[in-house]
């Protein structure tokens, strides 16, 4: 019956796990120092409680003065003081310069600055003197109070994640907390008997668990908060208890394998026993079964179930497709794929699927993608060698020079 049922579009698979996953959206928030909050989601607006610069400051070394006092290249002005940053100099005298130096407030009543190499140091009369050999312009050089950030204007939108260009653009208007969202927590488990663990003597038929670090290191790198589950034996009884044990604490149950139909996939059994499941079967290669639901709680709440198959490429490939979606909308960040570029293709690919597929390329040294070799679900080396994605809708053949859309990996891992 599963095998005559229509593949889901991945774009209508999205829209499902962002729906339901937004119903289950985190609302806690953390105040963290402003140091420890990068990659966190704001949960609140944050307005600048002083104007950036705070007074008119110098953009470059040179000399402060008034530009209706040098009407022609070559006028020579006393030098009437040295205003280093960081200091406060006096108010300028007219038919004076001062020398200045970048970021040192602007004297009253200078309106403007040149910077040093247009400048020439001379002695007048036994006093240091300048000769200027430009014609200022009135607000040359000179950085105006708040020409960066207004003072109580909002800085950081709620709702963002948070980069190191907004820690500091934070910093700069003296904010060192800022209100964040918890981190979503994730419980990670593996299904399988054949997984045995790196480091440990590989026996017949076994095979080490590569999705364990794999996956959890993804939602680390999504700024999660991670339990390991480690690796859940081949039975109902094993399997049940795993999700009642990882449902407790966590907003997300990720897991690896079993989501199949055969006698040894205990997940769908598990998981309808102790909440809800569905099995998809997803229009994309690699990475076509997926499994979502949710797991009771003892006080009959829920968290989120995430299947992924057990192929290292997919489960990688479906990570960045689901969970990721799953994850943007427990934060209320903007679902959907991370931006395409439109890239030419440095190969050929006449045979498509009739799914939407998602080959692992690289930028060559032209500019052009080149396509790694193999592109079988299992081959892991592929991941490491490829820098993106090529994103090729259904049945759409592609001859080298082509434009298709490059989906970095950059743009995907860690949000």
């Amino acid at each position: 019956m599963n095998a005559s049922r229509p593949l889901l579009p991945l774009d209508d698979a999205l829209q499902r796990l962002a729906a339901a996953a937004a119903a289950h959206r985190i609302t806690e928030t953390d105040t963290v120092s402003t140091f420890h909050v990068l990659g966190r989601v704001l949960a609140a607006e944050v307005r600048a409680p002083i104007a950036v610069p705070g007074a008119d400051n110098s953009a470059m070394d040179g000399y402060a003065m008034r530009a209706a006092d040098v009407p022609a290249a070559g006028t020579v002005l006393p030098v009437s003081q040295r205003i280093p940053a960081g200091h406060v100099g006096q108010p300028l005298q007219p038919g004076t310069a001062a020398r200045i130096f970048t970021g040192a407030l602007v004297p009253e009543g200078a309106d403007a600055v040149v910077m040093q190499e247009q400048c020439e140091a001379v002695d007048a009369a036994g006093s240091a003197a300048v000769r200027v050999n430009t014609v200022p312009q009135p607000g040359l050089a000179v950085r105006r109070r708040g020409e960066d950030v207004a003072e109580g204007a909002v800085v950081l939108a709620s709702g963002q994640r948070l980069s190191p260009q907004a820690l500091g653009l934070a910093a700069s208007v003296g904010v060192g907390e800022l209100p964040v969202l918890r981190r979503p927590r994730v419980a990670i488990l593996c299904t399988g008997d054949e997984l045995a663990m790196p480091g440990e003597p590989l026996k017949p038929g076994a095979l080490y668990n590569s999705n364990r670090y794999t996956l959890r290191a993804l939602a680390e790198a999504a700024g999660c908060a991670v339990t390991d589950l480690g690796n859940v034996p081949d039975r109902l009884d094993a399997t049940r208890a795993a999700l009642r044990q990882a449902a407790a604490g966590h907003d997300l149950i990720v897991t690896s394998g079993g989501v199949s139909v055969g006698e040894e996939d205990h997940l769908k059994p598990a998981a309808q026993a102790e909440g809800r499941l569905e099995n998809w079967q997803l229009a994309i290669k690699p990475g076509k079964p997926l499994a979502f639901g949710a797991i009771r709680r003892a006080d009959g709440s829920e968290a989120l179930l995430v299947g992924l198959p057990g192929n290292p490429v997919s489960s990688f490939v479906t990570w960045l497709l689901a969970v990721r979606e799953v994850l943007a909308a427990l934060q209320g960040l903007p679902a959907g794929l991370p931006p395409a570029l439109p890239m030419r293709a440095g190969f050929d690919w006449p045979r498509p699927d009739k799914r939407r597929e998602f080959l692992r390329v690289r930028v060559a040294a032209d500019g052009r993608l080149e396509l790694f070799v193999n592109q079988g679900s299992g081959v892991l080396t592929s991941t490491v060698w490829a820098d993106g994605l090529v994103d090729v809708p259904a049945g759409q053949p592609i001859a080298a020079g082509d434009l298709v859309a490059y989906r970095p990996l950059a743009g995907w891992i860690g949000g």
